[in-house]
């Protein structure tokens, strides 16, 4: 009877399994049970289309080249086949696994998510990151470690310090936000990192940003990679709402103290994206002396106070988050509300990284962007690249008319995707500024960080891309905006009327010029003089000049004209077919569209903002690299050349670099803070293996006996996280007496040098007492 109960039991159990393995979810893909738990624990249910995409193929051992939009789980979609191929430790097996991230901040969450995956599994992780220490990370190296994930300047660092240090037992390589790796300058990196990689390795490249064309990626070392790009059509969330307001440069702190004070909720966390690390103090001490108390980070600050501000907000401690761009890239964090761009990004590709910080994982978010004259090119860049269109608020005067009737249509422009942009309220901004003033003009460091911010933001301004030619002659056409719609509530009617006013005002232009206005005085009062003969010679000039006016203002409506026509024409192209008095129109256009092949490819903007290469963009002309110039013949091209192709000493020939490579002759290498620092030894590893008496080996041969016995000691196998405490399956161990304690069971290694140390000694005392026998001239001292 129990038998029967017992098959009984086995039989239901395998109809779930296969219930569950037809049902698309994790199960279906056949992973080892430490690695379903680790998925489990962490609360996925059912895998996300990048996830679904992408893990059947790493799991087949193929290259892969992934991009999906921010949020999407791309970084379990590598994490879990990684998890997967390397199941267990292996004392012999060295390093198998190698992530890069381009930044500290990335590279410390992809940690943190490793651990809470592989809680189950057996798994050494070490983190090689910019700003802690060396020895501590050579003794997580020491540790014979499973994976390493590093950021690539920190990398080249150990790779150039320590001799033993081997990659050759990597087989699965992982470039997270991997456009970024490529065009921040560390292709030189990157180069050497994978020569000292083997060939049979697995590569991944993986960004919410990639272009289709996989050329600018031939470094990495792809061998007929599989490209997976989800999300082309919406690269933004549909859950994150854009808000663009306008304004001047120095109307920025008191629009941004307006918005958090009374915009945004109390209880809302919000990030807040400036260009330089100047601007992240300022904002800084203008908060705090408002009462507001912020946390920043920025690529030179100290990593254990970035690590302390980043954790304080994630805790929710503090509900600001000050930042430049290193925050962009990959870094996720639970529950934010809003992004605020402080400064607009110069490149569309930057715009979807910042914005894409809200919004993930389902939740709603809003991002909030501050747009001046100078930004609106950029902005027109961004609509190109989103492929959505661009519509200016609706003025006051339009508001008084038919409120209820603008605003609906402004709603529904909303909801069809339409970007709409406007002012910020003027009266509002007004007694903001005031206090804004108060609060500078009482503090000598925000006096003394305010001409920083100056000089820095106009560096800045010089070294950022230029926005796209079209662009710029599009946004001198583009009409007067009014009043931003989530001010509609704010102000009153009155206040409208009083805008509207103001706006008119603005746009108030004089019959008369003042000499015409004196020489009319001059006559009515039947003075001679010079006066009265100026209303003369004015009526002269205008009447020259009208014509010309006229003539501009006509070409200018008739070029608007002809504009709308084209347009409606594209838009409804079957109604150039009616007939006309019994006869089909004749079609202007020569070409057939079933059959025309146009020069400019339909996915141009996109592709152009996708860019990996810095010299590239909306702002390049796409022929110039169809282009075979064997001899440049004008002055352009001769510079071109020469940025492009470097004399190699060794071949004695020119070389071709690629996109993003520099040639230095200072032997510096770029580190991720953008810094640059000498590749060359510093004999920090040198000092650290005589200390500690271990050294490093990742080609799995190391002292790993010694190793096993140390960390049986401290309860059991086990690898050390980026803080350096002991974890096992990701948990915590308890504390163990004497488990700090150095094992003393010595390898071969050691024995000889304690040996040859005694015979050191040994000989030393020898040759002491012989001195003390002998004088100094060798004669033998006589007894006193």
């Amino acid at each position: 009877m129990a038998v029967l109960v017992s098959s009984k039991v086995d039989l239901k159990r395998r109809e779930k399994h296969k219930k569950a393995a037809k049902s698309g979810g994790f199960e279906s893909m056949g992973l080892s049970l430490n690695v379903f738990r680790g998925v489990k624990r962490k609360g996925y249910r059912v895998p996300t289309p990048i996830q679904r995409k992408a893990m059947p193929l790493i799991l087949s051992g193929a290259d892969v080249v992934a991009m999906a939009r921010t949020g999407s789980g791309k970084t379990a979609a590598f994490l879990v086949p990684m998890l997967e191929k390397l199941s267990q430790h292996v004392p012999q097996g060295g390093v198998r696994a190698l992530i890069l991230s381009p930044t500290r901040d990335l590279a410390l969450q992809t940690l943190k998510f490793t651990k809470e995956l592989s809680r189950y599994m057996d798994l050494r992780i070490s983190l090689l990151v910019g700003g802690d220490s060396m020895e501590s990370q050579f003794e997580e190296l020491a540790q014979n470690p499973d994976i390493i994930i590093a950021t690539p300047g920190r990398l080249m660092h150990h790779l150039s310090e320590v001799d033993d240090m081997s990659l050759r037992t990597v087989e699965y390589m992982v470039f997270d936000e991997a456009d970024c790796l490529f065009s921040m300058g560390f292709a030189e990196q990157l180069h050497k990192i994978l020569t000292q990689l083997s060939d049979n390795r697995q590569t991944l490249l993986f960004s919410a940003t990639l272009p289709g064309a996989l050329a600018e990626f031939a470094k990495a070392g792809l061998r007929d990679p599989h490209l997976v790009r989800l999300d082309l059509e919406t690269r933004i969330s549909p859950d994150l709402t854009l808000t663009f307001f306008t304004l001047r440069q120095e109307e920025k702190y008191a629009a941004l103290l307006y918005l958090i004070r009374e915009q945004i909720g109390s209880d809302q966390q919000s990030l807040i994206f400036v260009s330089t690390k100047h601007h992240v103090e300022f904002l800084n001490v203008l908060f705090r002396e408002d009462g507001i108390e912020p946390s920043v980070c920025y690529g030179d600050m100290d990593q254990e106070a970035r690590k302390m501000h980043v954790s304080r907000f994630r805790a929710r401690k503090t509900m600001l988050l000050i930042v430049t761009d290193i925050a962009a890239r990959g870094i996720d964090i639970p529950l934010l509300d809003n992004v605020i761009n402080w400064d607009f990004p110069p490149k569309p590709k930057l715009f979807v990284h910042r914005v894409g910080r809200a919004a993930r994982a389902g939740r709603i978010g809003t991002a909030f962007s501050f747009i001046t004259s100078e930004d609106l090119p950029y902005l027109l860049d961004l609509n190109l690249f989103l492929s959505k269109p661009v519509r200016a608020a609706p003025t006051e005067e339009e508001v008084l008319q038919d409120m209820d009737a603008v605003m609906s249509e402004v709603d529904l422009a909303i909801l069809n995707g339409e970007t709409v942009y406007g002012r910020f309220p003027q009266t509002v901004i007004d007694l903001v500024s005031d206090r804004v003033r108060e609060i500078i003009d009482s503090s000598a460091e925000l006096n003394s960080l305010q001409k920083a911010c100056t000089n820095a933001f106009r560096l800045y301004s010089k070294t950022k891309p230029s926005p796209s030619r079209e662009s710029i002659r599009r946004a001198k056409d583009l009409p007067r905006e009014g009043l931003h719609p989530i001010f509609k509530n704010v102000l009153a009617a009155n206040e409208l009327s009083a805008l509207a006013f103001s706006e008119r005002l603005k746009a108030f232009r004089p019959k008369q010029t003042i000499l015409e206005a004196e020489g009319e005085a001059a006559k009515s009062k039947h003075l001679k003089g010079p006066s009265s003969q100026w209303v003369d010679v004015m009526k002269k000039k205008r009447a020259i000049h009208e014509e010309i006016i006229n003539t501009v203002r006509q070409q200018r409506s008739n070029d608007h004209a002809t504009k709308a026509i084209m347009e409606s024409e594209i838009s409804f192209p079957k109604e150039r077919e009616k007939k006309v008095s019994g006869f089909k129109r004749k079609v202007k256009t020569f070409k057939d569209e079933e059959f025309f092949i146009s020069a400019v490819p339909t996915n141009q903007h996109l592709e152009a903002g996708l860019s990996v290469s810095a010299n590239q963009g909306f702002e390049s002309n796409r022929l110039d690299a169809a282009v075979l110039d064997l001899v440049a013949d004008d002055k352009e091209g001769l510079q071109k050349q020469k940025t492009r192709f470097h004399w190699d000493k060794r071949s004695k020939k020119y070389v071709k670099l690629n996109n993003g490579e520099r040639v230095t002759a200072s032997g510096k290498v770029k580190t991720e803070s953008g810094a640059k620092a000498k590749a060359n030894k510093t004999g920090i590893y040198k000092k650290w293996k005589e200390r500690s008496h271990s050294k490093i080996s990742l080609r799995g041969t190391s002292n790993e006996g010694n190793v096993e016995e140390a960390t049986s000691l401290a309860g059991g196998n086990g690898f050390r996280g980026g803080n350096g405490s002991r974890f096992r399956g990701g948990r915590k161990q308890l504390s163990i007496p004497n488990a700090h304690v150095r094992s003393e069971i010595k390898d071969l290694d050691q024995v000889r040098k304690e040996r040859q140390k005694k015979a050191d000694r040994a000989s030393q005392m020898k040759s002491k007492s012989k001195g003390k026998k002998f004088g100094k001239n060798g004669k033998k001292r006589k007894a006193k």
